[in-house]
């Protein structure tokens, strides 16, 4: 009988190898989350304390009486100035979370030691990113109702839009936010530490996308870069439709360029990580501390 000692073709992994792999990060990041009680905390901390300093500084330059909140209201034409800063404050939490979590999920899974044997087994490399990305989202799910019940209660601010505008609007930032830390995170492979970058872009989203005071005053040029950033859309359209009780028609203008952002970012990270794959791949950059 003839016997040979080359391996045997494993042939390409299919959907359900992808799908089980893909599962497997999730209750990995899921267990890890779950093993740091601690962690929990700062969804009830954060989402109180970061807000605060905006809210306080409002209420001071409003004067004794609250006469200067007049001047905000033909702005911006909320009389809620809580709940307009806790919508910017919330997304700018928002997307600064997911860099320095999805970001930094394959360095973090590097300095475990577990990122170069997981990057030699036959799986859909691209499912350890996805995979982290879903414990991620129940836990913002989780951090957003927080801060939700927390100013309710503690504040009074009321929701006088529709519950589903304001969860489609957020179901379409995804893609963007999300598209945004896969990219930042194919590029620390290589990099290692990216702080910079992640202060770059949260310093962006606070002064170009209004998470405190309306784009529209704004100077001109500043107006026309913020129309550029997905978080500008996000934020306007999410205060509309808490606030104003938009519809659907009235959140399109926010909705399509959201949309088209993500479709974007989702273009640009998954290109990215194949980019630096394969770069990894040519220069030993995952064995590299």
């Amino acid at each position: 009988m003839e016997t040979s000692l080359a391996p045997r073709s494993l042939g390409r992994p299919g959907f359900l190898s992808d799908a089980r792999a893909f599962f497997a990060v999730v209750r990995r990041e899921w267990t890890i989350f779950t093993r740091y009680p601690s962690w929990i905390i700062a969804l009830f901390i954060w989402p109180l304390i970061f807000p605060m300093m905006y809210i306080l500084t409002a209420r001071a330059l409003s004067g004794p009486d609250g006469s200067g909140l007049n001047i905000f209201i033909q702005t911006t034409g909320a009389t809620d100035y809580i709940g307009y800063i806790i919508v910017g404050t919330t997304v700018w939490m928002w997307q600064n979370i997911v860099l320095w979590d999805v970001g930094f999920s394959l360095r973090d899974e590097q300095m475990r030691g577990t990122l170069e044997s997981n990057w030699l087994s036959p799986t859909w490399r691209f499912s350890y990113l996805l995979g982290h990305t879903g414990p991620q989202i129940v836990s913002m799910a989780m951090f957003i109702g927080v801060t939700a019940l927390e100013f309710g209660l503690l504040f009074g601010v009321r929701l006088n839009g529709s519950v589903w505008m304001l969860a489609l609007m957020m179901l379409a930032a995804i893609p963007a936010v999300y598209g945004l830390g896969f990219a930042f995170a194919s590029l620390v492979i290589t990099v290692k530490e990216a702080n910079a970058f992640v202060f770059l872009v949260r310093g962006l989203v606070m002064i170009f996308c209004g998470i405190t005071f309306p784009v529209a005053i704004l100077p001109g040029w500043m107006q026309s870069f913020a129309k550029w950033l997905p978080q500008t859309y996000l934020i306007h359209g999410m205060r509309a439709a808490a606030f104003s009780n938009a519809g659907i028609t009235e959140l399109l203008p926010d909705l399509i360029p959201l949309l088209l952002f993500g479709v974007f970012w989702l273009f640009v990270g998954y290109f990215t990580f194949l980019w630096m794959e394969r770069r990894a791949r040519k220069t030993g950059a995952i064995g590299q501390y």
